[in-house]
Formats: C-alpha cells, structure tokens, sequence
C-alpha cells in the first residue's frame, strides 16, 4: 500500500535513544522526497526532518538540530529517524509523509502520511 507505515516508537527515558522507521510501497520512491513530523495532544502538527530524494539534502527543527537525524535507504523503501539524547518534551506521536516533490520541508507538499508511531520519554 501507498500509505507510509511507521514503526520503532515506545516508551524511553531522557537520554536514551530510538530509530524510527517507515516504509512505503511508492512505485518511486526514489523520487520522494520524505519527511517526519510529530504532534502531542492538543498541538498542531510539527515538521521534524526533510530529506530529499537522492538523501544528500536534509533539513532539520531547531528542536531536534544536533540530536535527530533522518536518512533514509532507497534500496529497501524505508526511511528513518534516529533520536539520540531523547528529552521529555520530544513526547509526541511521529508521523511520516512522503511528497512528489524530490525536496519538501513543509506540510503542504506532502501527500502521503502514515497513522503514526507514539514515542513516550519519561524522566
């Protein structure tokens, strides 16, 4: 199915790290560019990481800059986020969204979004 499907979310605790991961059945995938976002209770929905089809361009919030990294592996459809030095505030459900666009850093231009993977960080 087109729909991403994401996985690896759970309960940690600040400082820990978690990969998560989501895959998609996008004919081209290569082509896609990709994205995570996140959203806690009663919060809109807020971009994370970008990467770009050929997976050299990335882009990051200055919430996660320095401690999340996003790539992704054109070979096995799958993208990935890696949180390191996790805090309590990064408490949220994940979300991955892939667009037509080779390049897309905001919510608009995604067409496709997965039902989310919740990530819990206790102290």
């Amino acid at each position: 199915q087109v729909q991403p499907v994401e996985s690896g979310g759970g309960s940690v605790q600040a400082g820990d790290s978690l990969t998560l991961s989501c895959t998609t059945s996008i004919r081209t995938f290569d082509g896609y560019g990709l994205g995570w976002f996140r959203r806690t209770a009663g919060t809109e929905r807020e971009f994370v990481a970008a990467i770009n089809a050929a997976g050299v361009s990335t882009d990051y919030a200055d919430t996660i800059k320095g401690r999340f990294t996003i790539s992704r592996d054109n070979d096995k459809d799958t993208v990935y986020l890696q949180m390191n030095k996790v805090k309590i505030e990064d408490t949220a459900v994940y979300y991955c969204a892939a667009s037509p666009l080779s390049y897309c850093t905001g919510s608009a231009c995604y067409n496709f979004w997965g039902q989310g993977t919740p990530v819990t960080v206790s102290s």
